[in-house]
């Protein structure tokens, strides 16, 4: 194995030399020519070895930094999930469903973002030119100064990108993009996370705030290698079931914003229309209390937000019950039914549950604890929830409930649609609201047997 060559460099001037001496040639003087020490050990072919690079520039906590500019879009539930707007030479990644409406979204967002004055290029790889004029014609934005390439190979779209130097790039999808340093095929692993590399360092390197997006698996996160999510600045996702037309833009990662913020639009056949008020459109369809329905008073990022929980409990046909969930954790369902067999001597046994968010909306918020109890215990008695009356809290495993962040947020946002009564936990932050009263319980065994009459 070779030796590692030996460098000898000046304390005063950092002259660099091969061989010691008394005198530095640099700056003339007297026995300060030292050896350099290593900066890593081992060969310089597995390791760093003996070659430096450049002092980096460090500051104390004290530095103060600008905040970056930010380029509004002009759709306020867009701007709101990226934290306040379009910040340059960030990296966002786009996932969802196949067909959920990524390319309609981004479109559109392309096409406000260029009428502000920001320079547009929206680079397809998975359809062709024609497709996406078509979609635009549709959506009425072919007067939108928009660029528009289909492209795949990812030295072109870069060679492009510099010569072109917009200020937002749009590409559509990663997974179609292949790099010829790459022998794998699109949308391996390798070649996802090689094309990652290089966008994000490209737009960070060239000031360009870049939007990607990715493709979902079967069970929902974004296909390729988890060091993607990592590599970019902003994690999206656009969540939404078929049979609604309601879509939600959630920020799961957000470096310049709040995370878990979100944003509501509509399906149209105009595209995505914004829902400035999503209470009120969640809630829209609901008719007069039944039993297994309640409204859930929740908060999404920084926005309070009520929707409807719809619970069924039926005798099961099967020596296995069913226990199905749409919008809400699985798991977090069986600790419930399991709380309310142990702490209130409520069963579900041989009985089958489902559990349904209205409208599409998906909820991970502990908060919904109290009202799934609650709707679950409504449809197994068969009586309803008072009406106008909004629930919320956590129910821990010994049944105690614990309170909440954020209840005057959620009371006021109650208030505002017409309800006038809130069930809580004892012990939250006290919020006063006109014209809404508060019913606390502390415990899940006291709230059966006032609301239910049993526990």
């Amino acid at each position: 194995m070779a030796k590692s060559k030996t460098t000898f460099s000046c304390t005063a001037c950092g002259s660099v030399f091969t061989k010691w001496s008394g005198k530095c040639d640099g700056c003339g003087e007297w026995n300060t020519i030292v050896e350099d020490t290593p900066i890593s050990a081992g060969p310089s072919s597995a390791t760093l070895g003996g070659s430096k690079g450049k002092s980096i520039t460090l500051t104390d906590l004290r530095h103060e930094e600008t905040p970056p500019p930010r380029t509004l879009s002009g759709v306020n539930e867009l701007d709101r999930v990226l934290g306040g707007g379009l910040v340059p030479a960030s990296a966002i990644l786009v996932g969802g469903d196949p067909g959920i409406g990524k390319s309609t979204l981004l479109l559109q967002a392309a096409a406000e973002f260029a009428r502000k004055g920001l320079k547009t290029i929206y680079v397809s790889g998975e359809e062709a030119s024609a497709q996406v004029r078509m979609r635009a014609q549709r959506l009425k934005l072919t007067d939108a100064p928009v660029q528009l390439a289909a492209e795949t190979n990812l030295r072109d779209i870069l060679t492009t990108l510099d010569q072109e130097k917009p200020q937002l790039a749009i590409i559509d999808s990663i997974q179609t993009m292949w790099s010829d340093t790459v022998g794998s095929a699109p949308g391996s692993v390798s070649q996802v996370r090689a094309a990652a590399h290089e966008l994000t360092s490209f737009a960070k390197r060239k000031n360009m705030a870049i939007v990607i997006v990715g493709h979902v698996t079967k069970e929902g996160q974004i296909a390729g290698p988890r060091v993607v999510e990592h590599m970019v600045d902003t994690v999206l996702y656009f969540e939404g079931e078929r049979g609604h037309q309601f879509r939600v833009l959630r920020a799961v990662k957000n470096r310049f914003g709040a995370a878990d913020e979100i944003g509501v639009f509509e399906m149209t056949g105009r595209g995505l229309s914004q829902v400035t008020n999503p209470s009120a459109l969640f809630l829209a369809e609901r008719g007069e209390p039944a039993p297994g329905s309640v409204v859930f008073a929740g908060i999404e990022g920084t926005r309070p937000v009520l929707v409807e929980l719809q619970a069924l409990v039926a005798p099961s046909p099967h020596a296995q019950p069913r226990r199905a969930v749409v919008g809400w954790d699985n798991s977090r369902l069986a600790m419930i039914l399991a709380v309310l067999e142990a702490r209130c001597g409520i069963p579900f046994t041989g009985l089958d549950v489902y559990l349904n968010v209205a409208g599409g909306m998906k909820i991970s918020e502990p908060a919904a604890d109290l009202a799934v109890a609650a709707a679950l215990i409504s449809a197994r008695e068969d009586s309803a929830i008072p009406a106008k009356t909004a629930i919320f809290g956590e129910i821990s495993l010994s049944g105690a409930l614990r309170p909440v962040s954020q209840t005057e947020n959620r009371l006021k946002e109650a208030s505002k649609l017409g309800f006038t009564t809130a069930i809580a936990p004892v012990g939250g932050k006290a919020a006063q609201v006109e014209g809404m009263s508060q019913t606390q319980f502390a415990d899940l065994a006291q709230f059966v047997g006032d609301i239910f009459g049993a526990g």
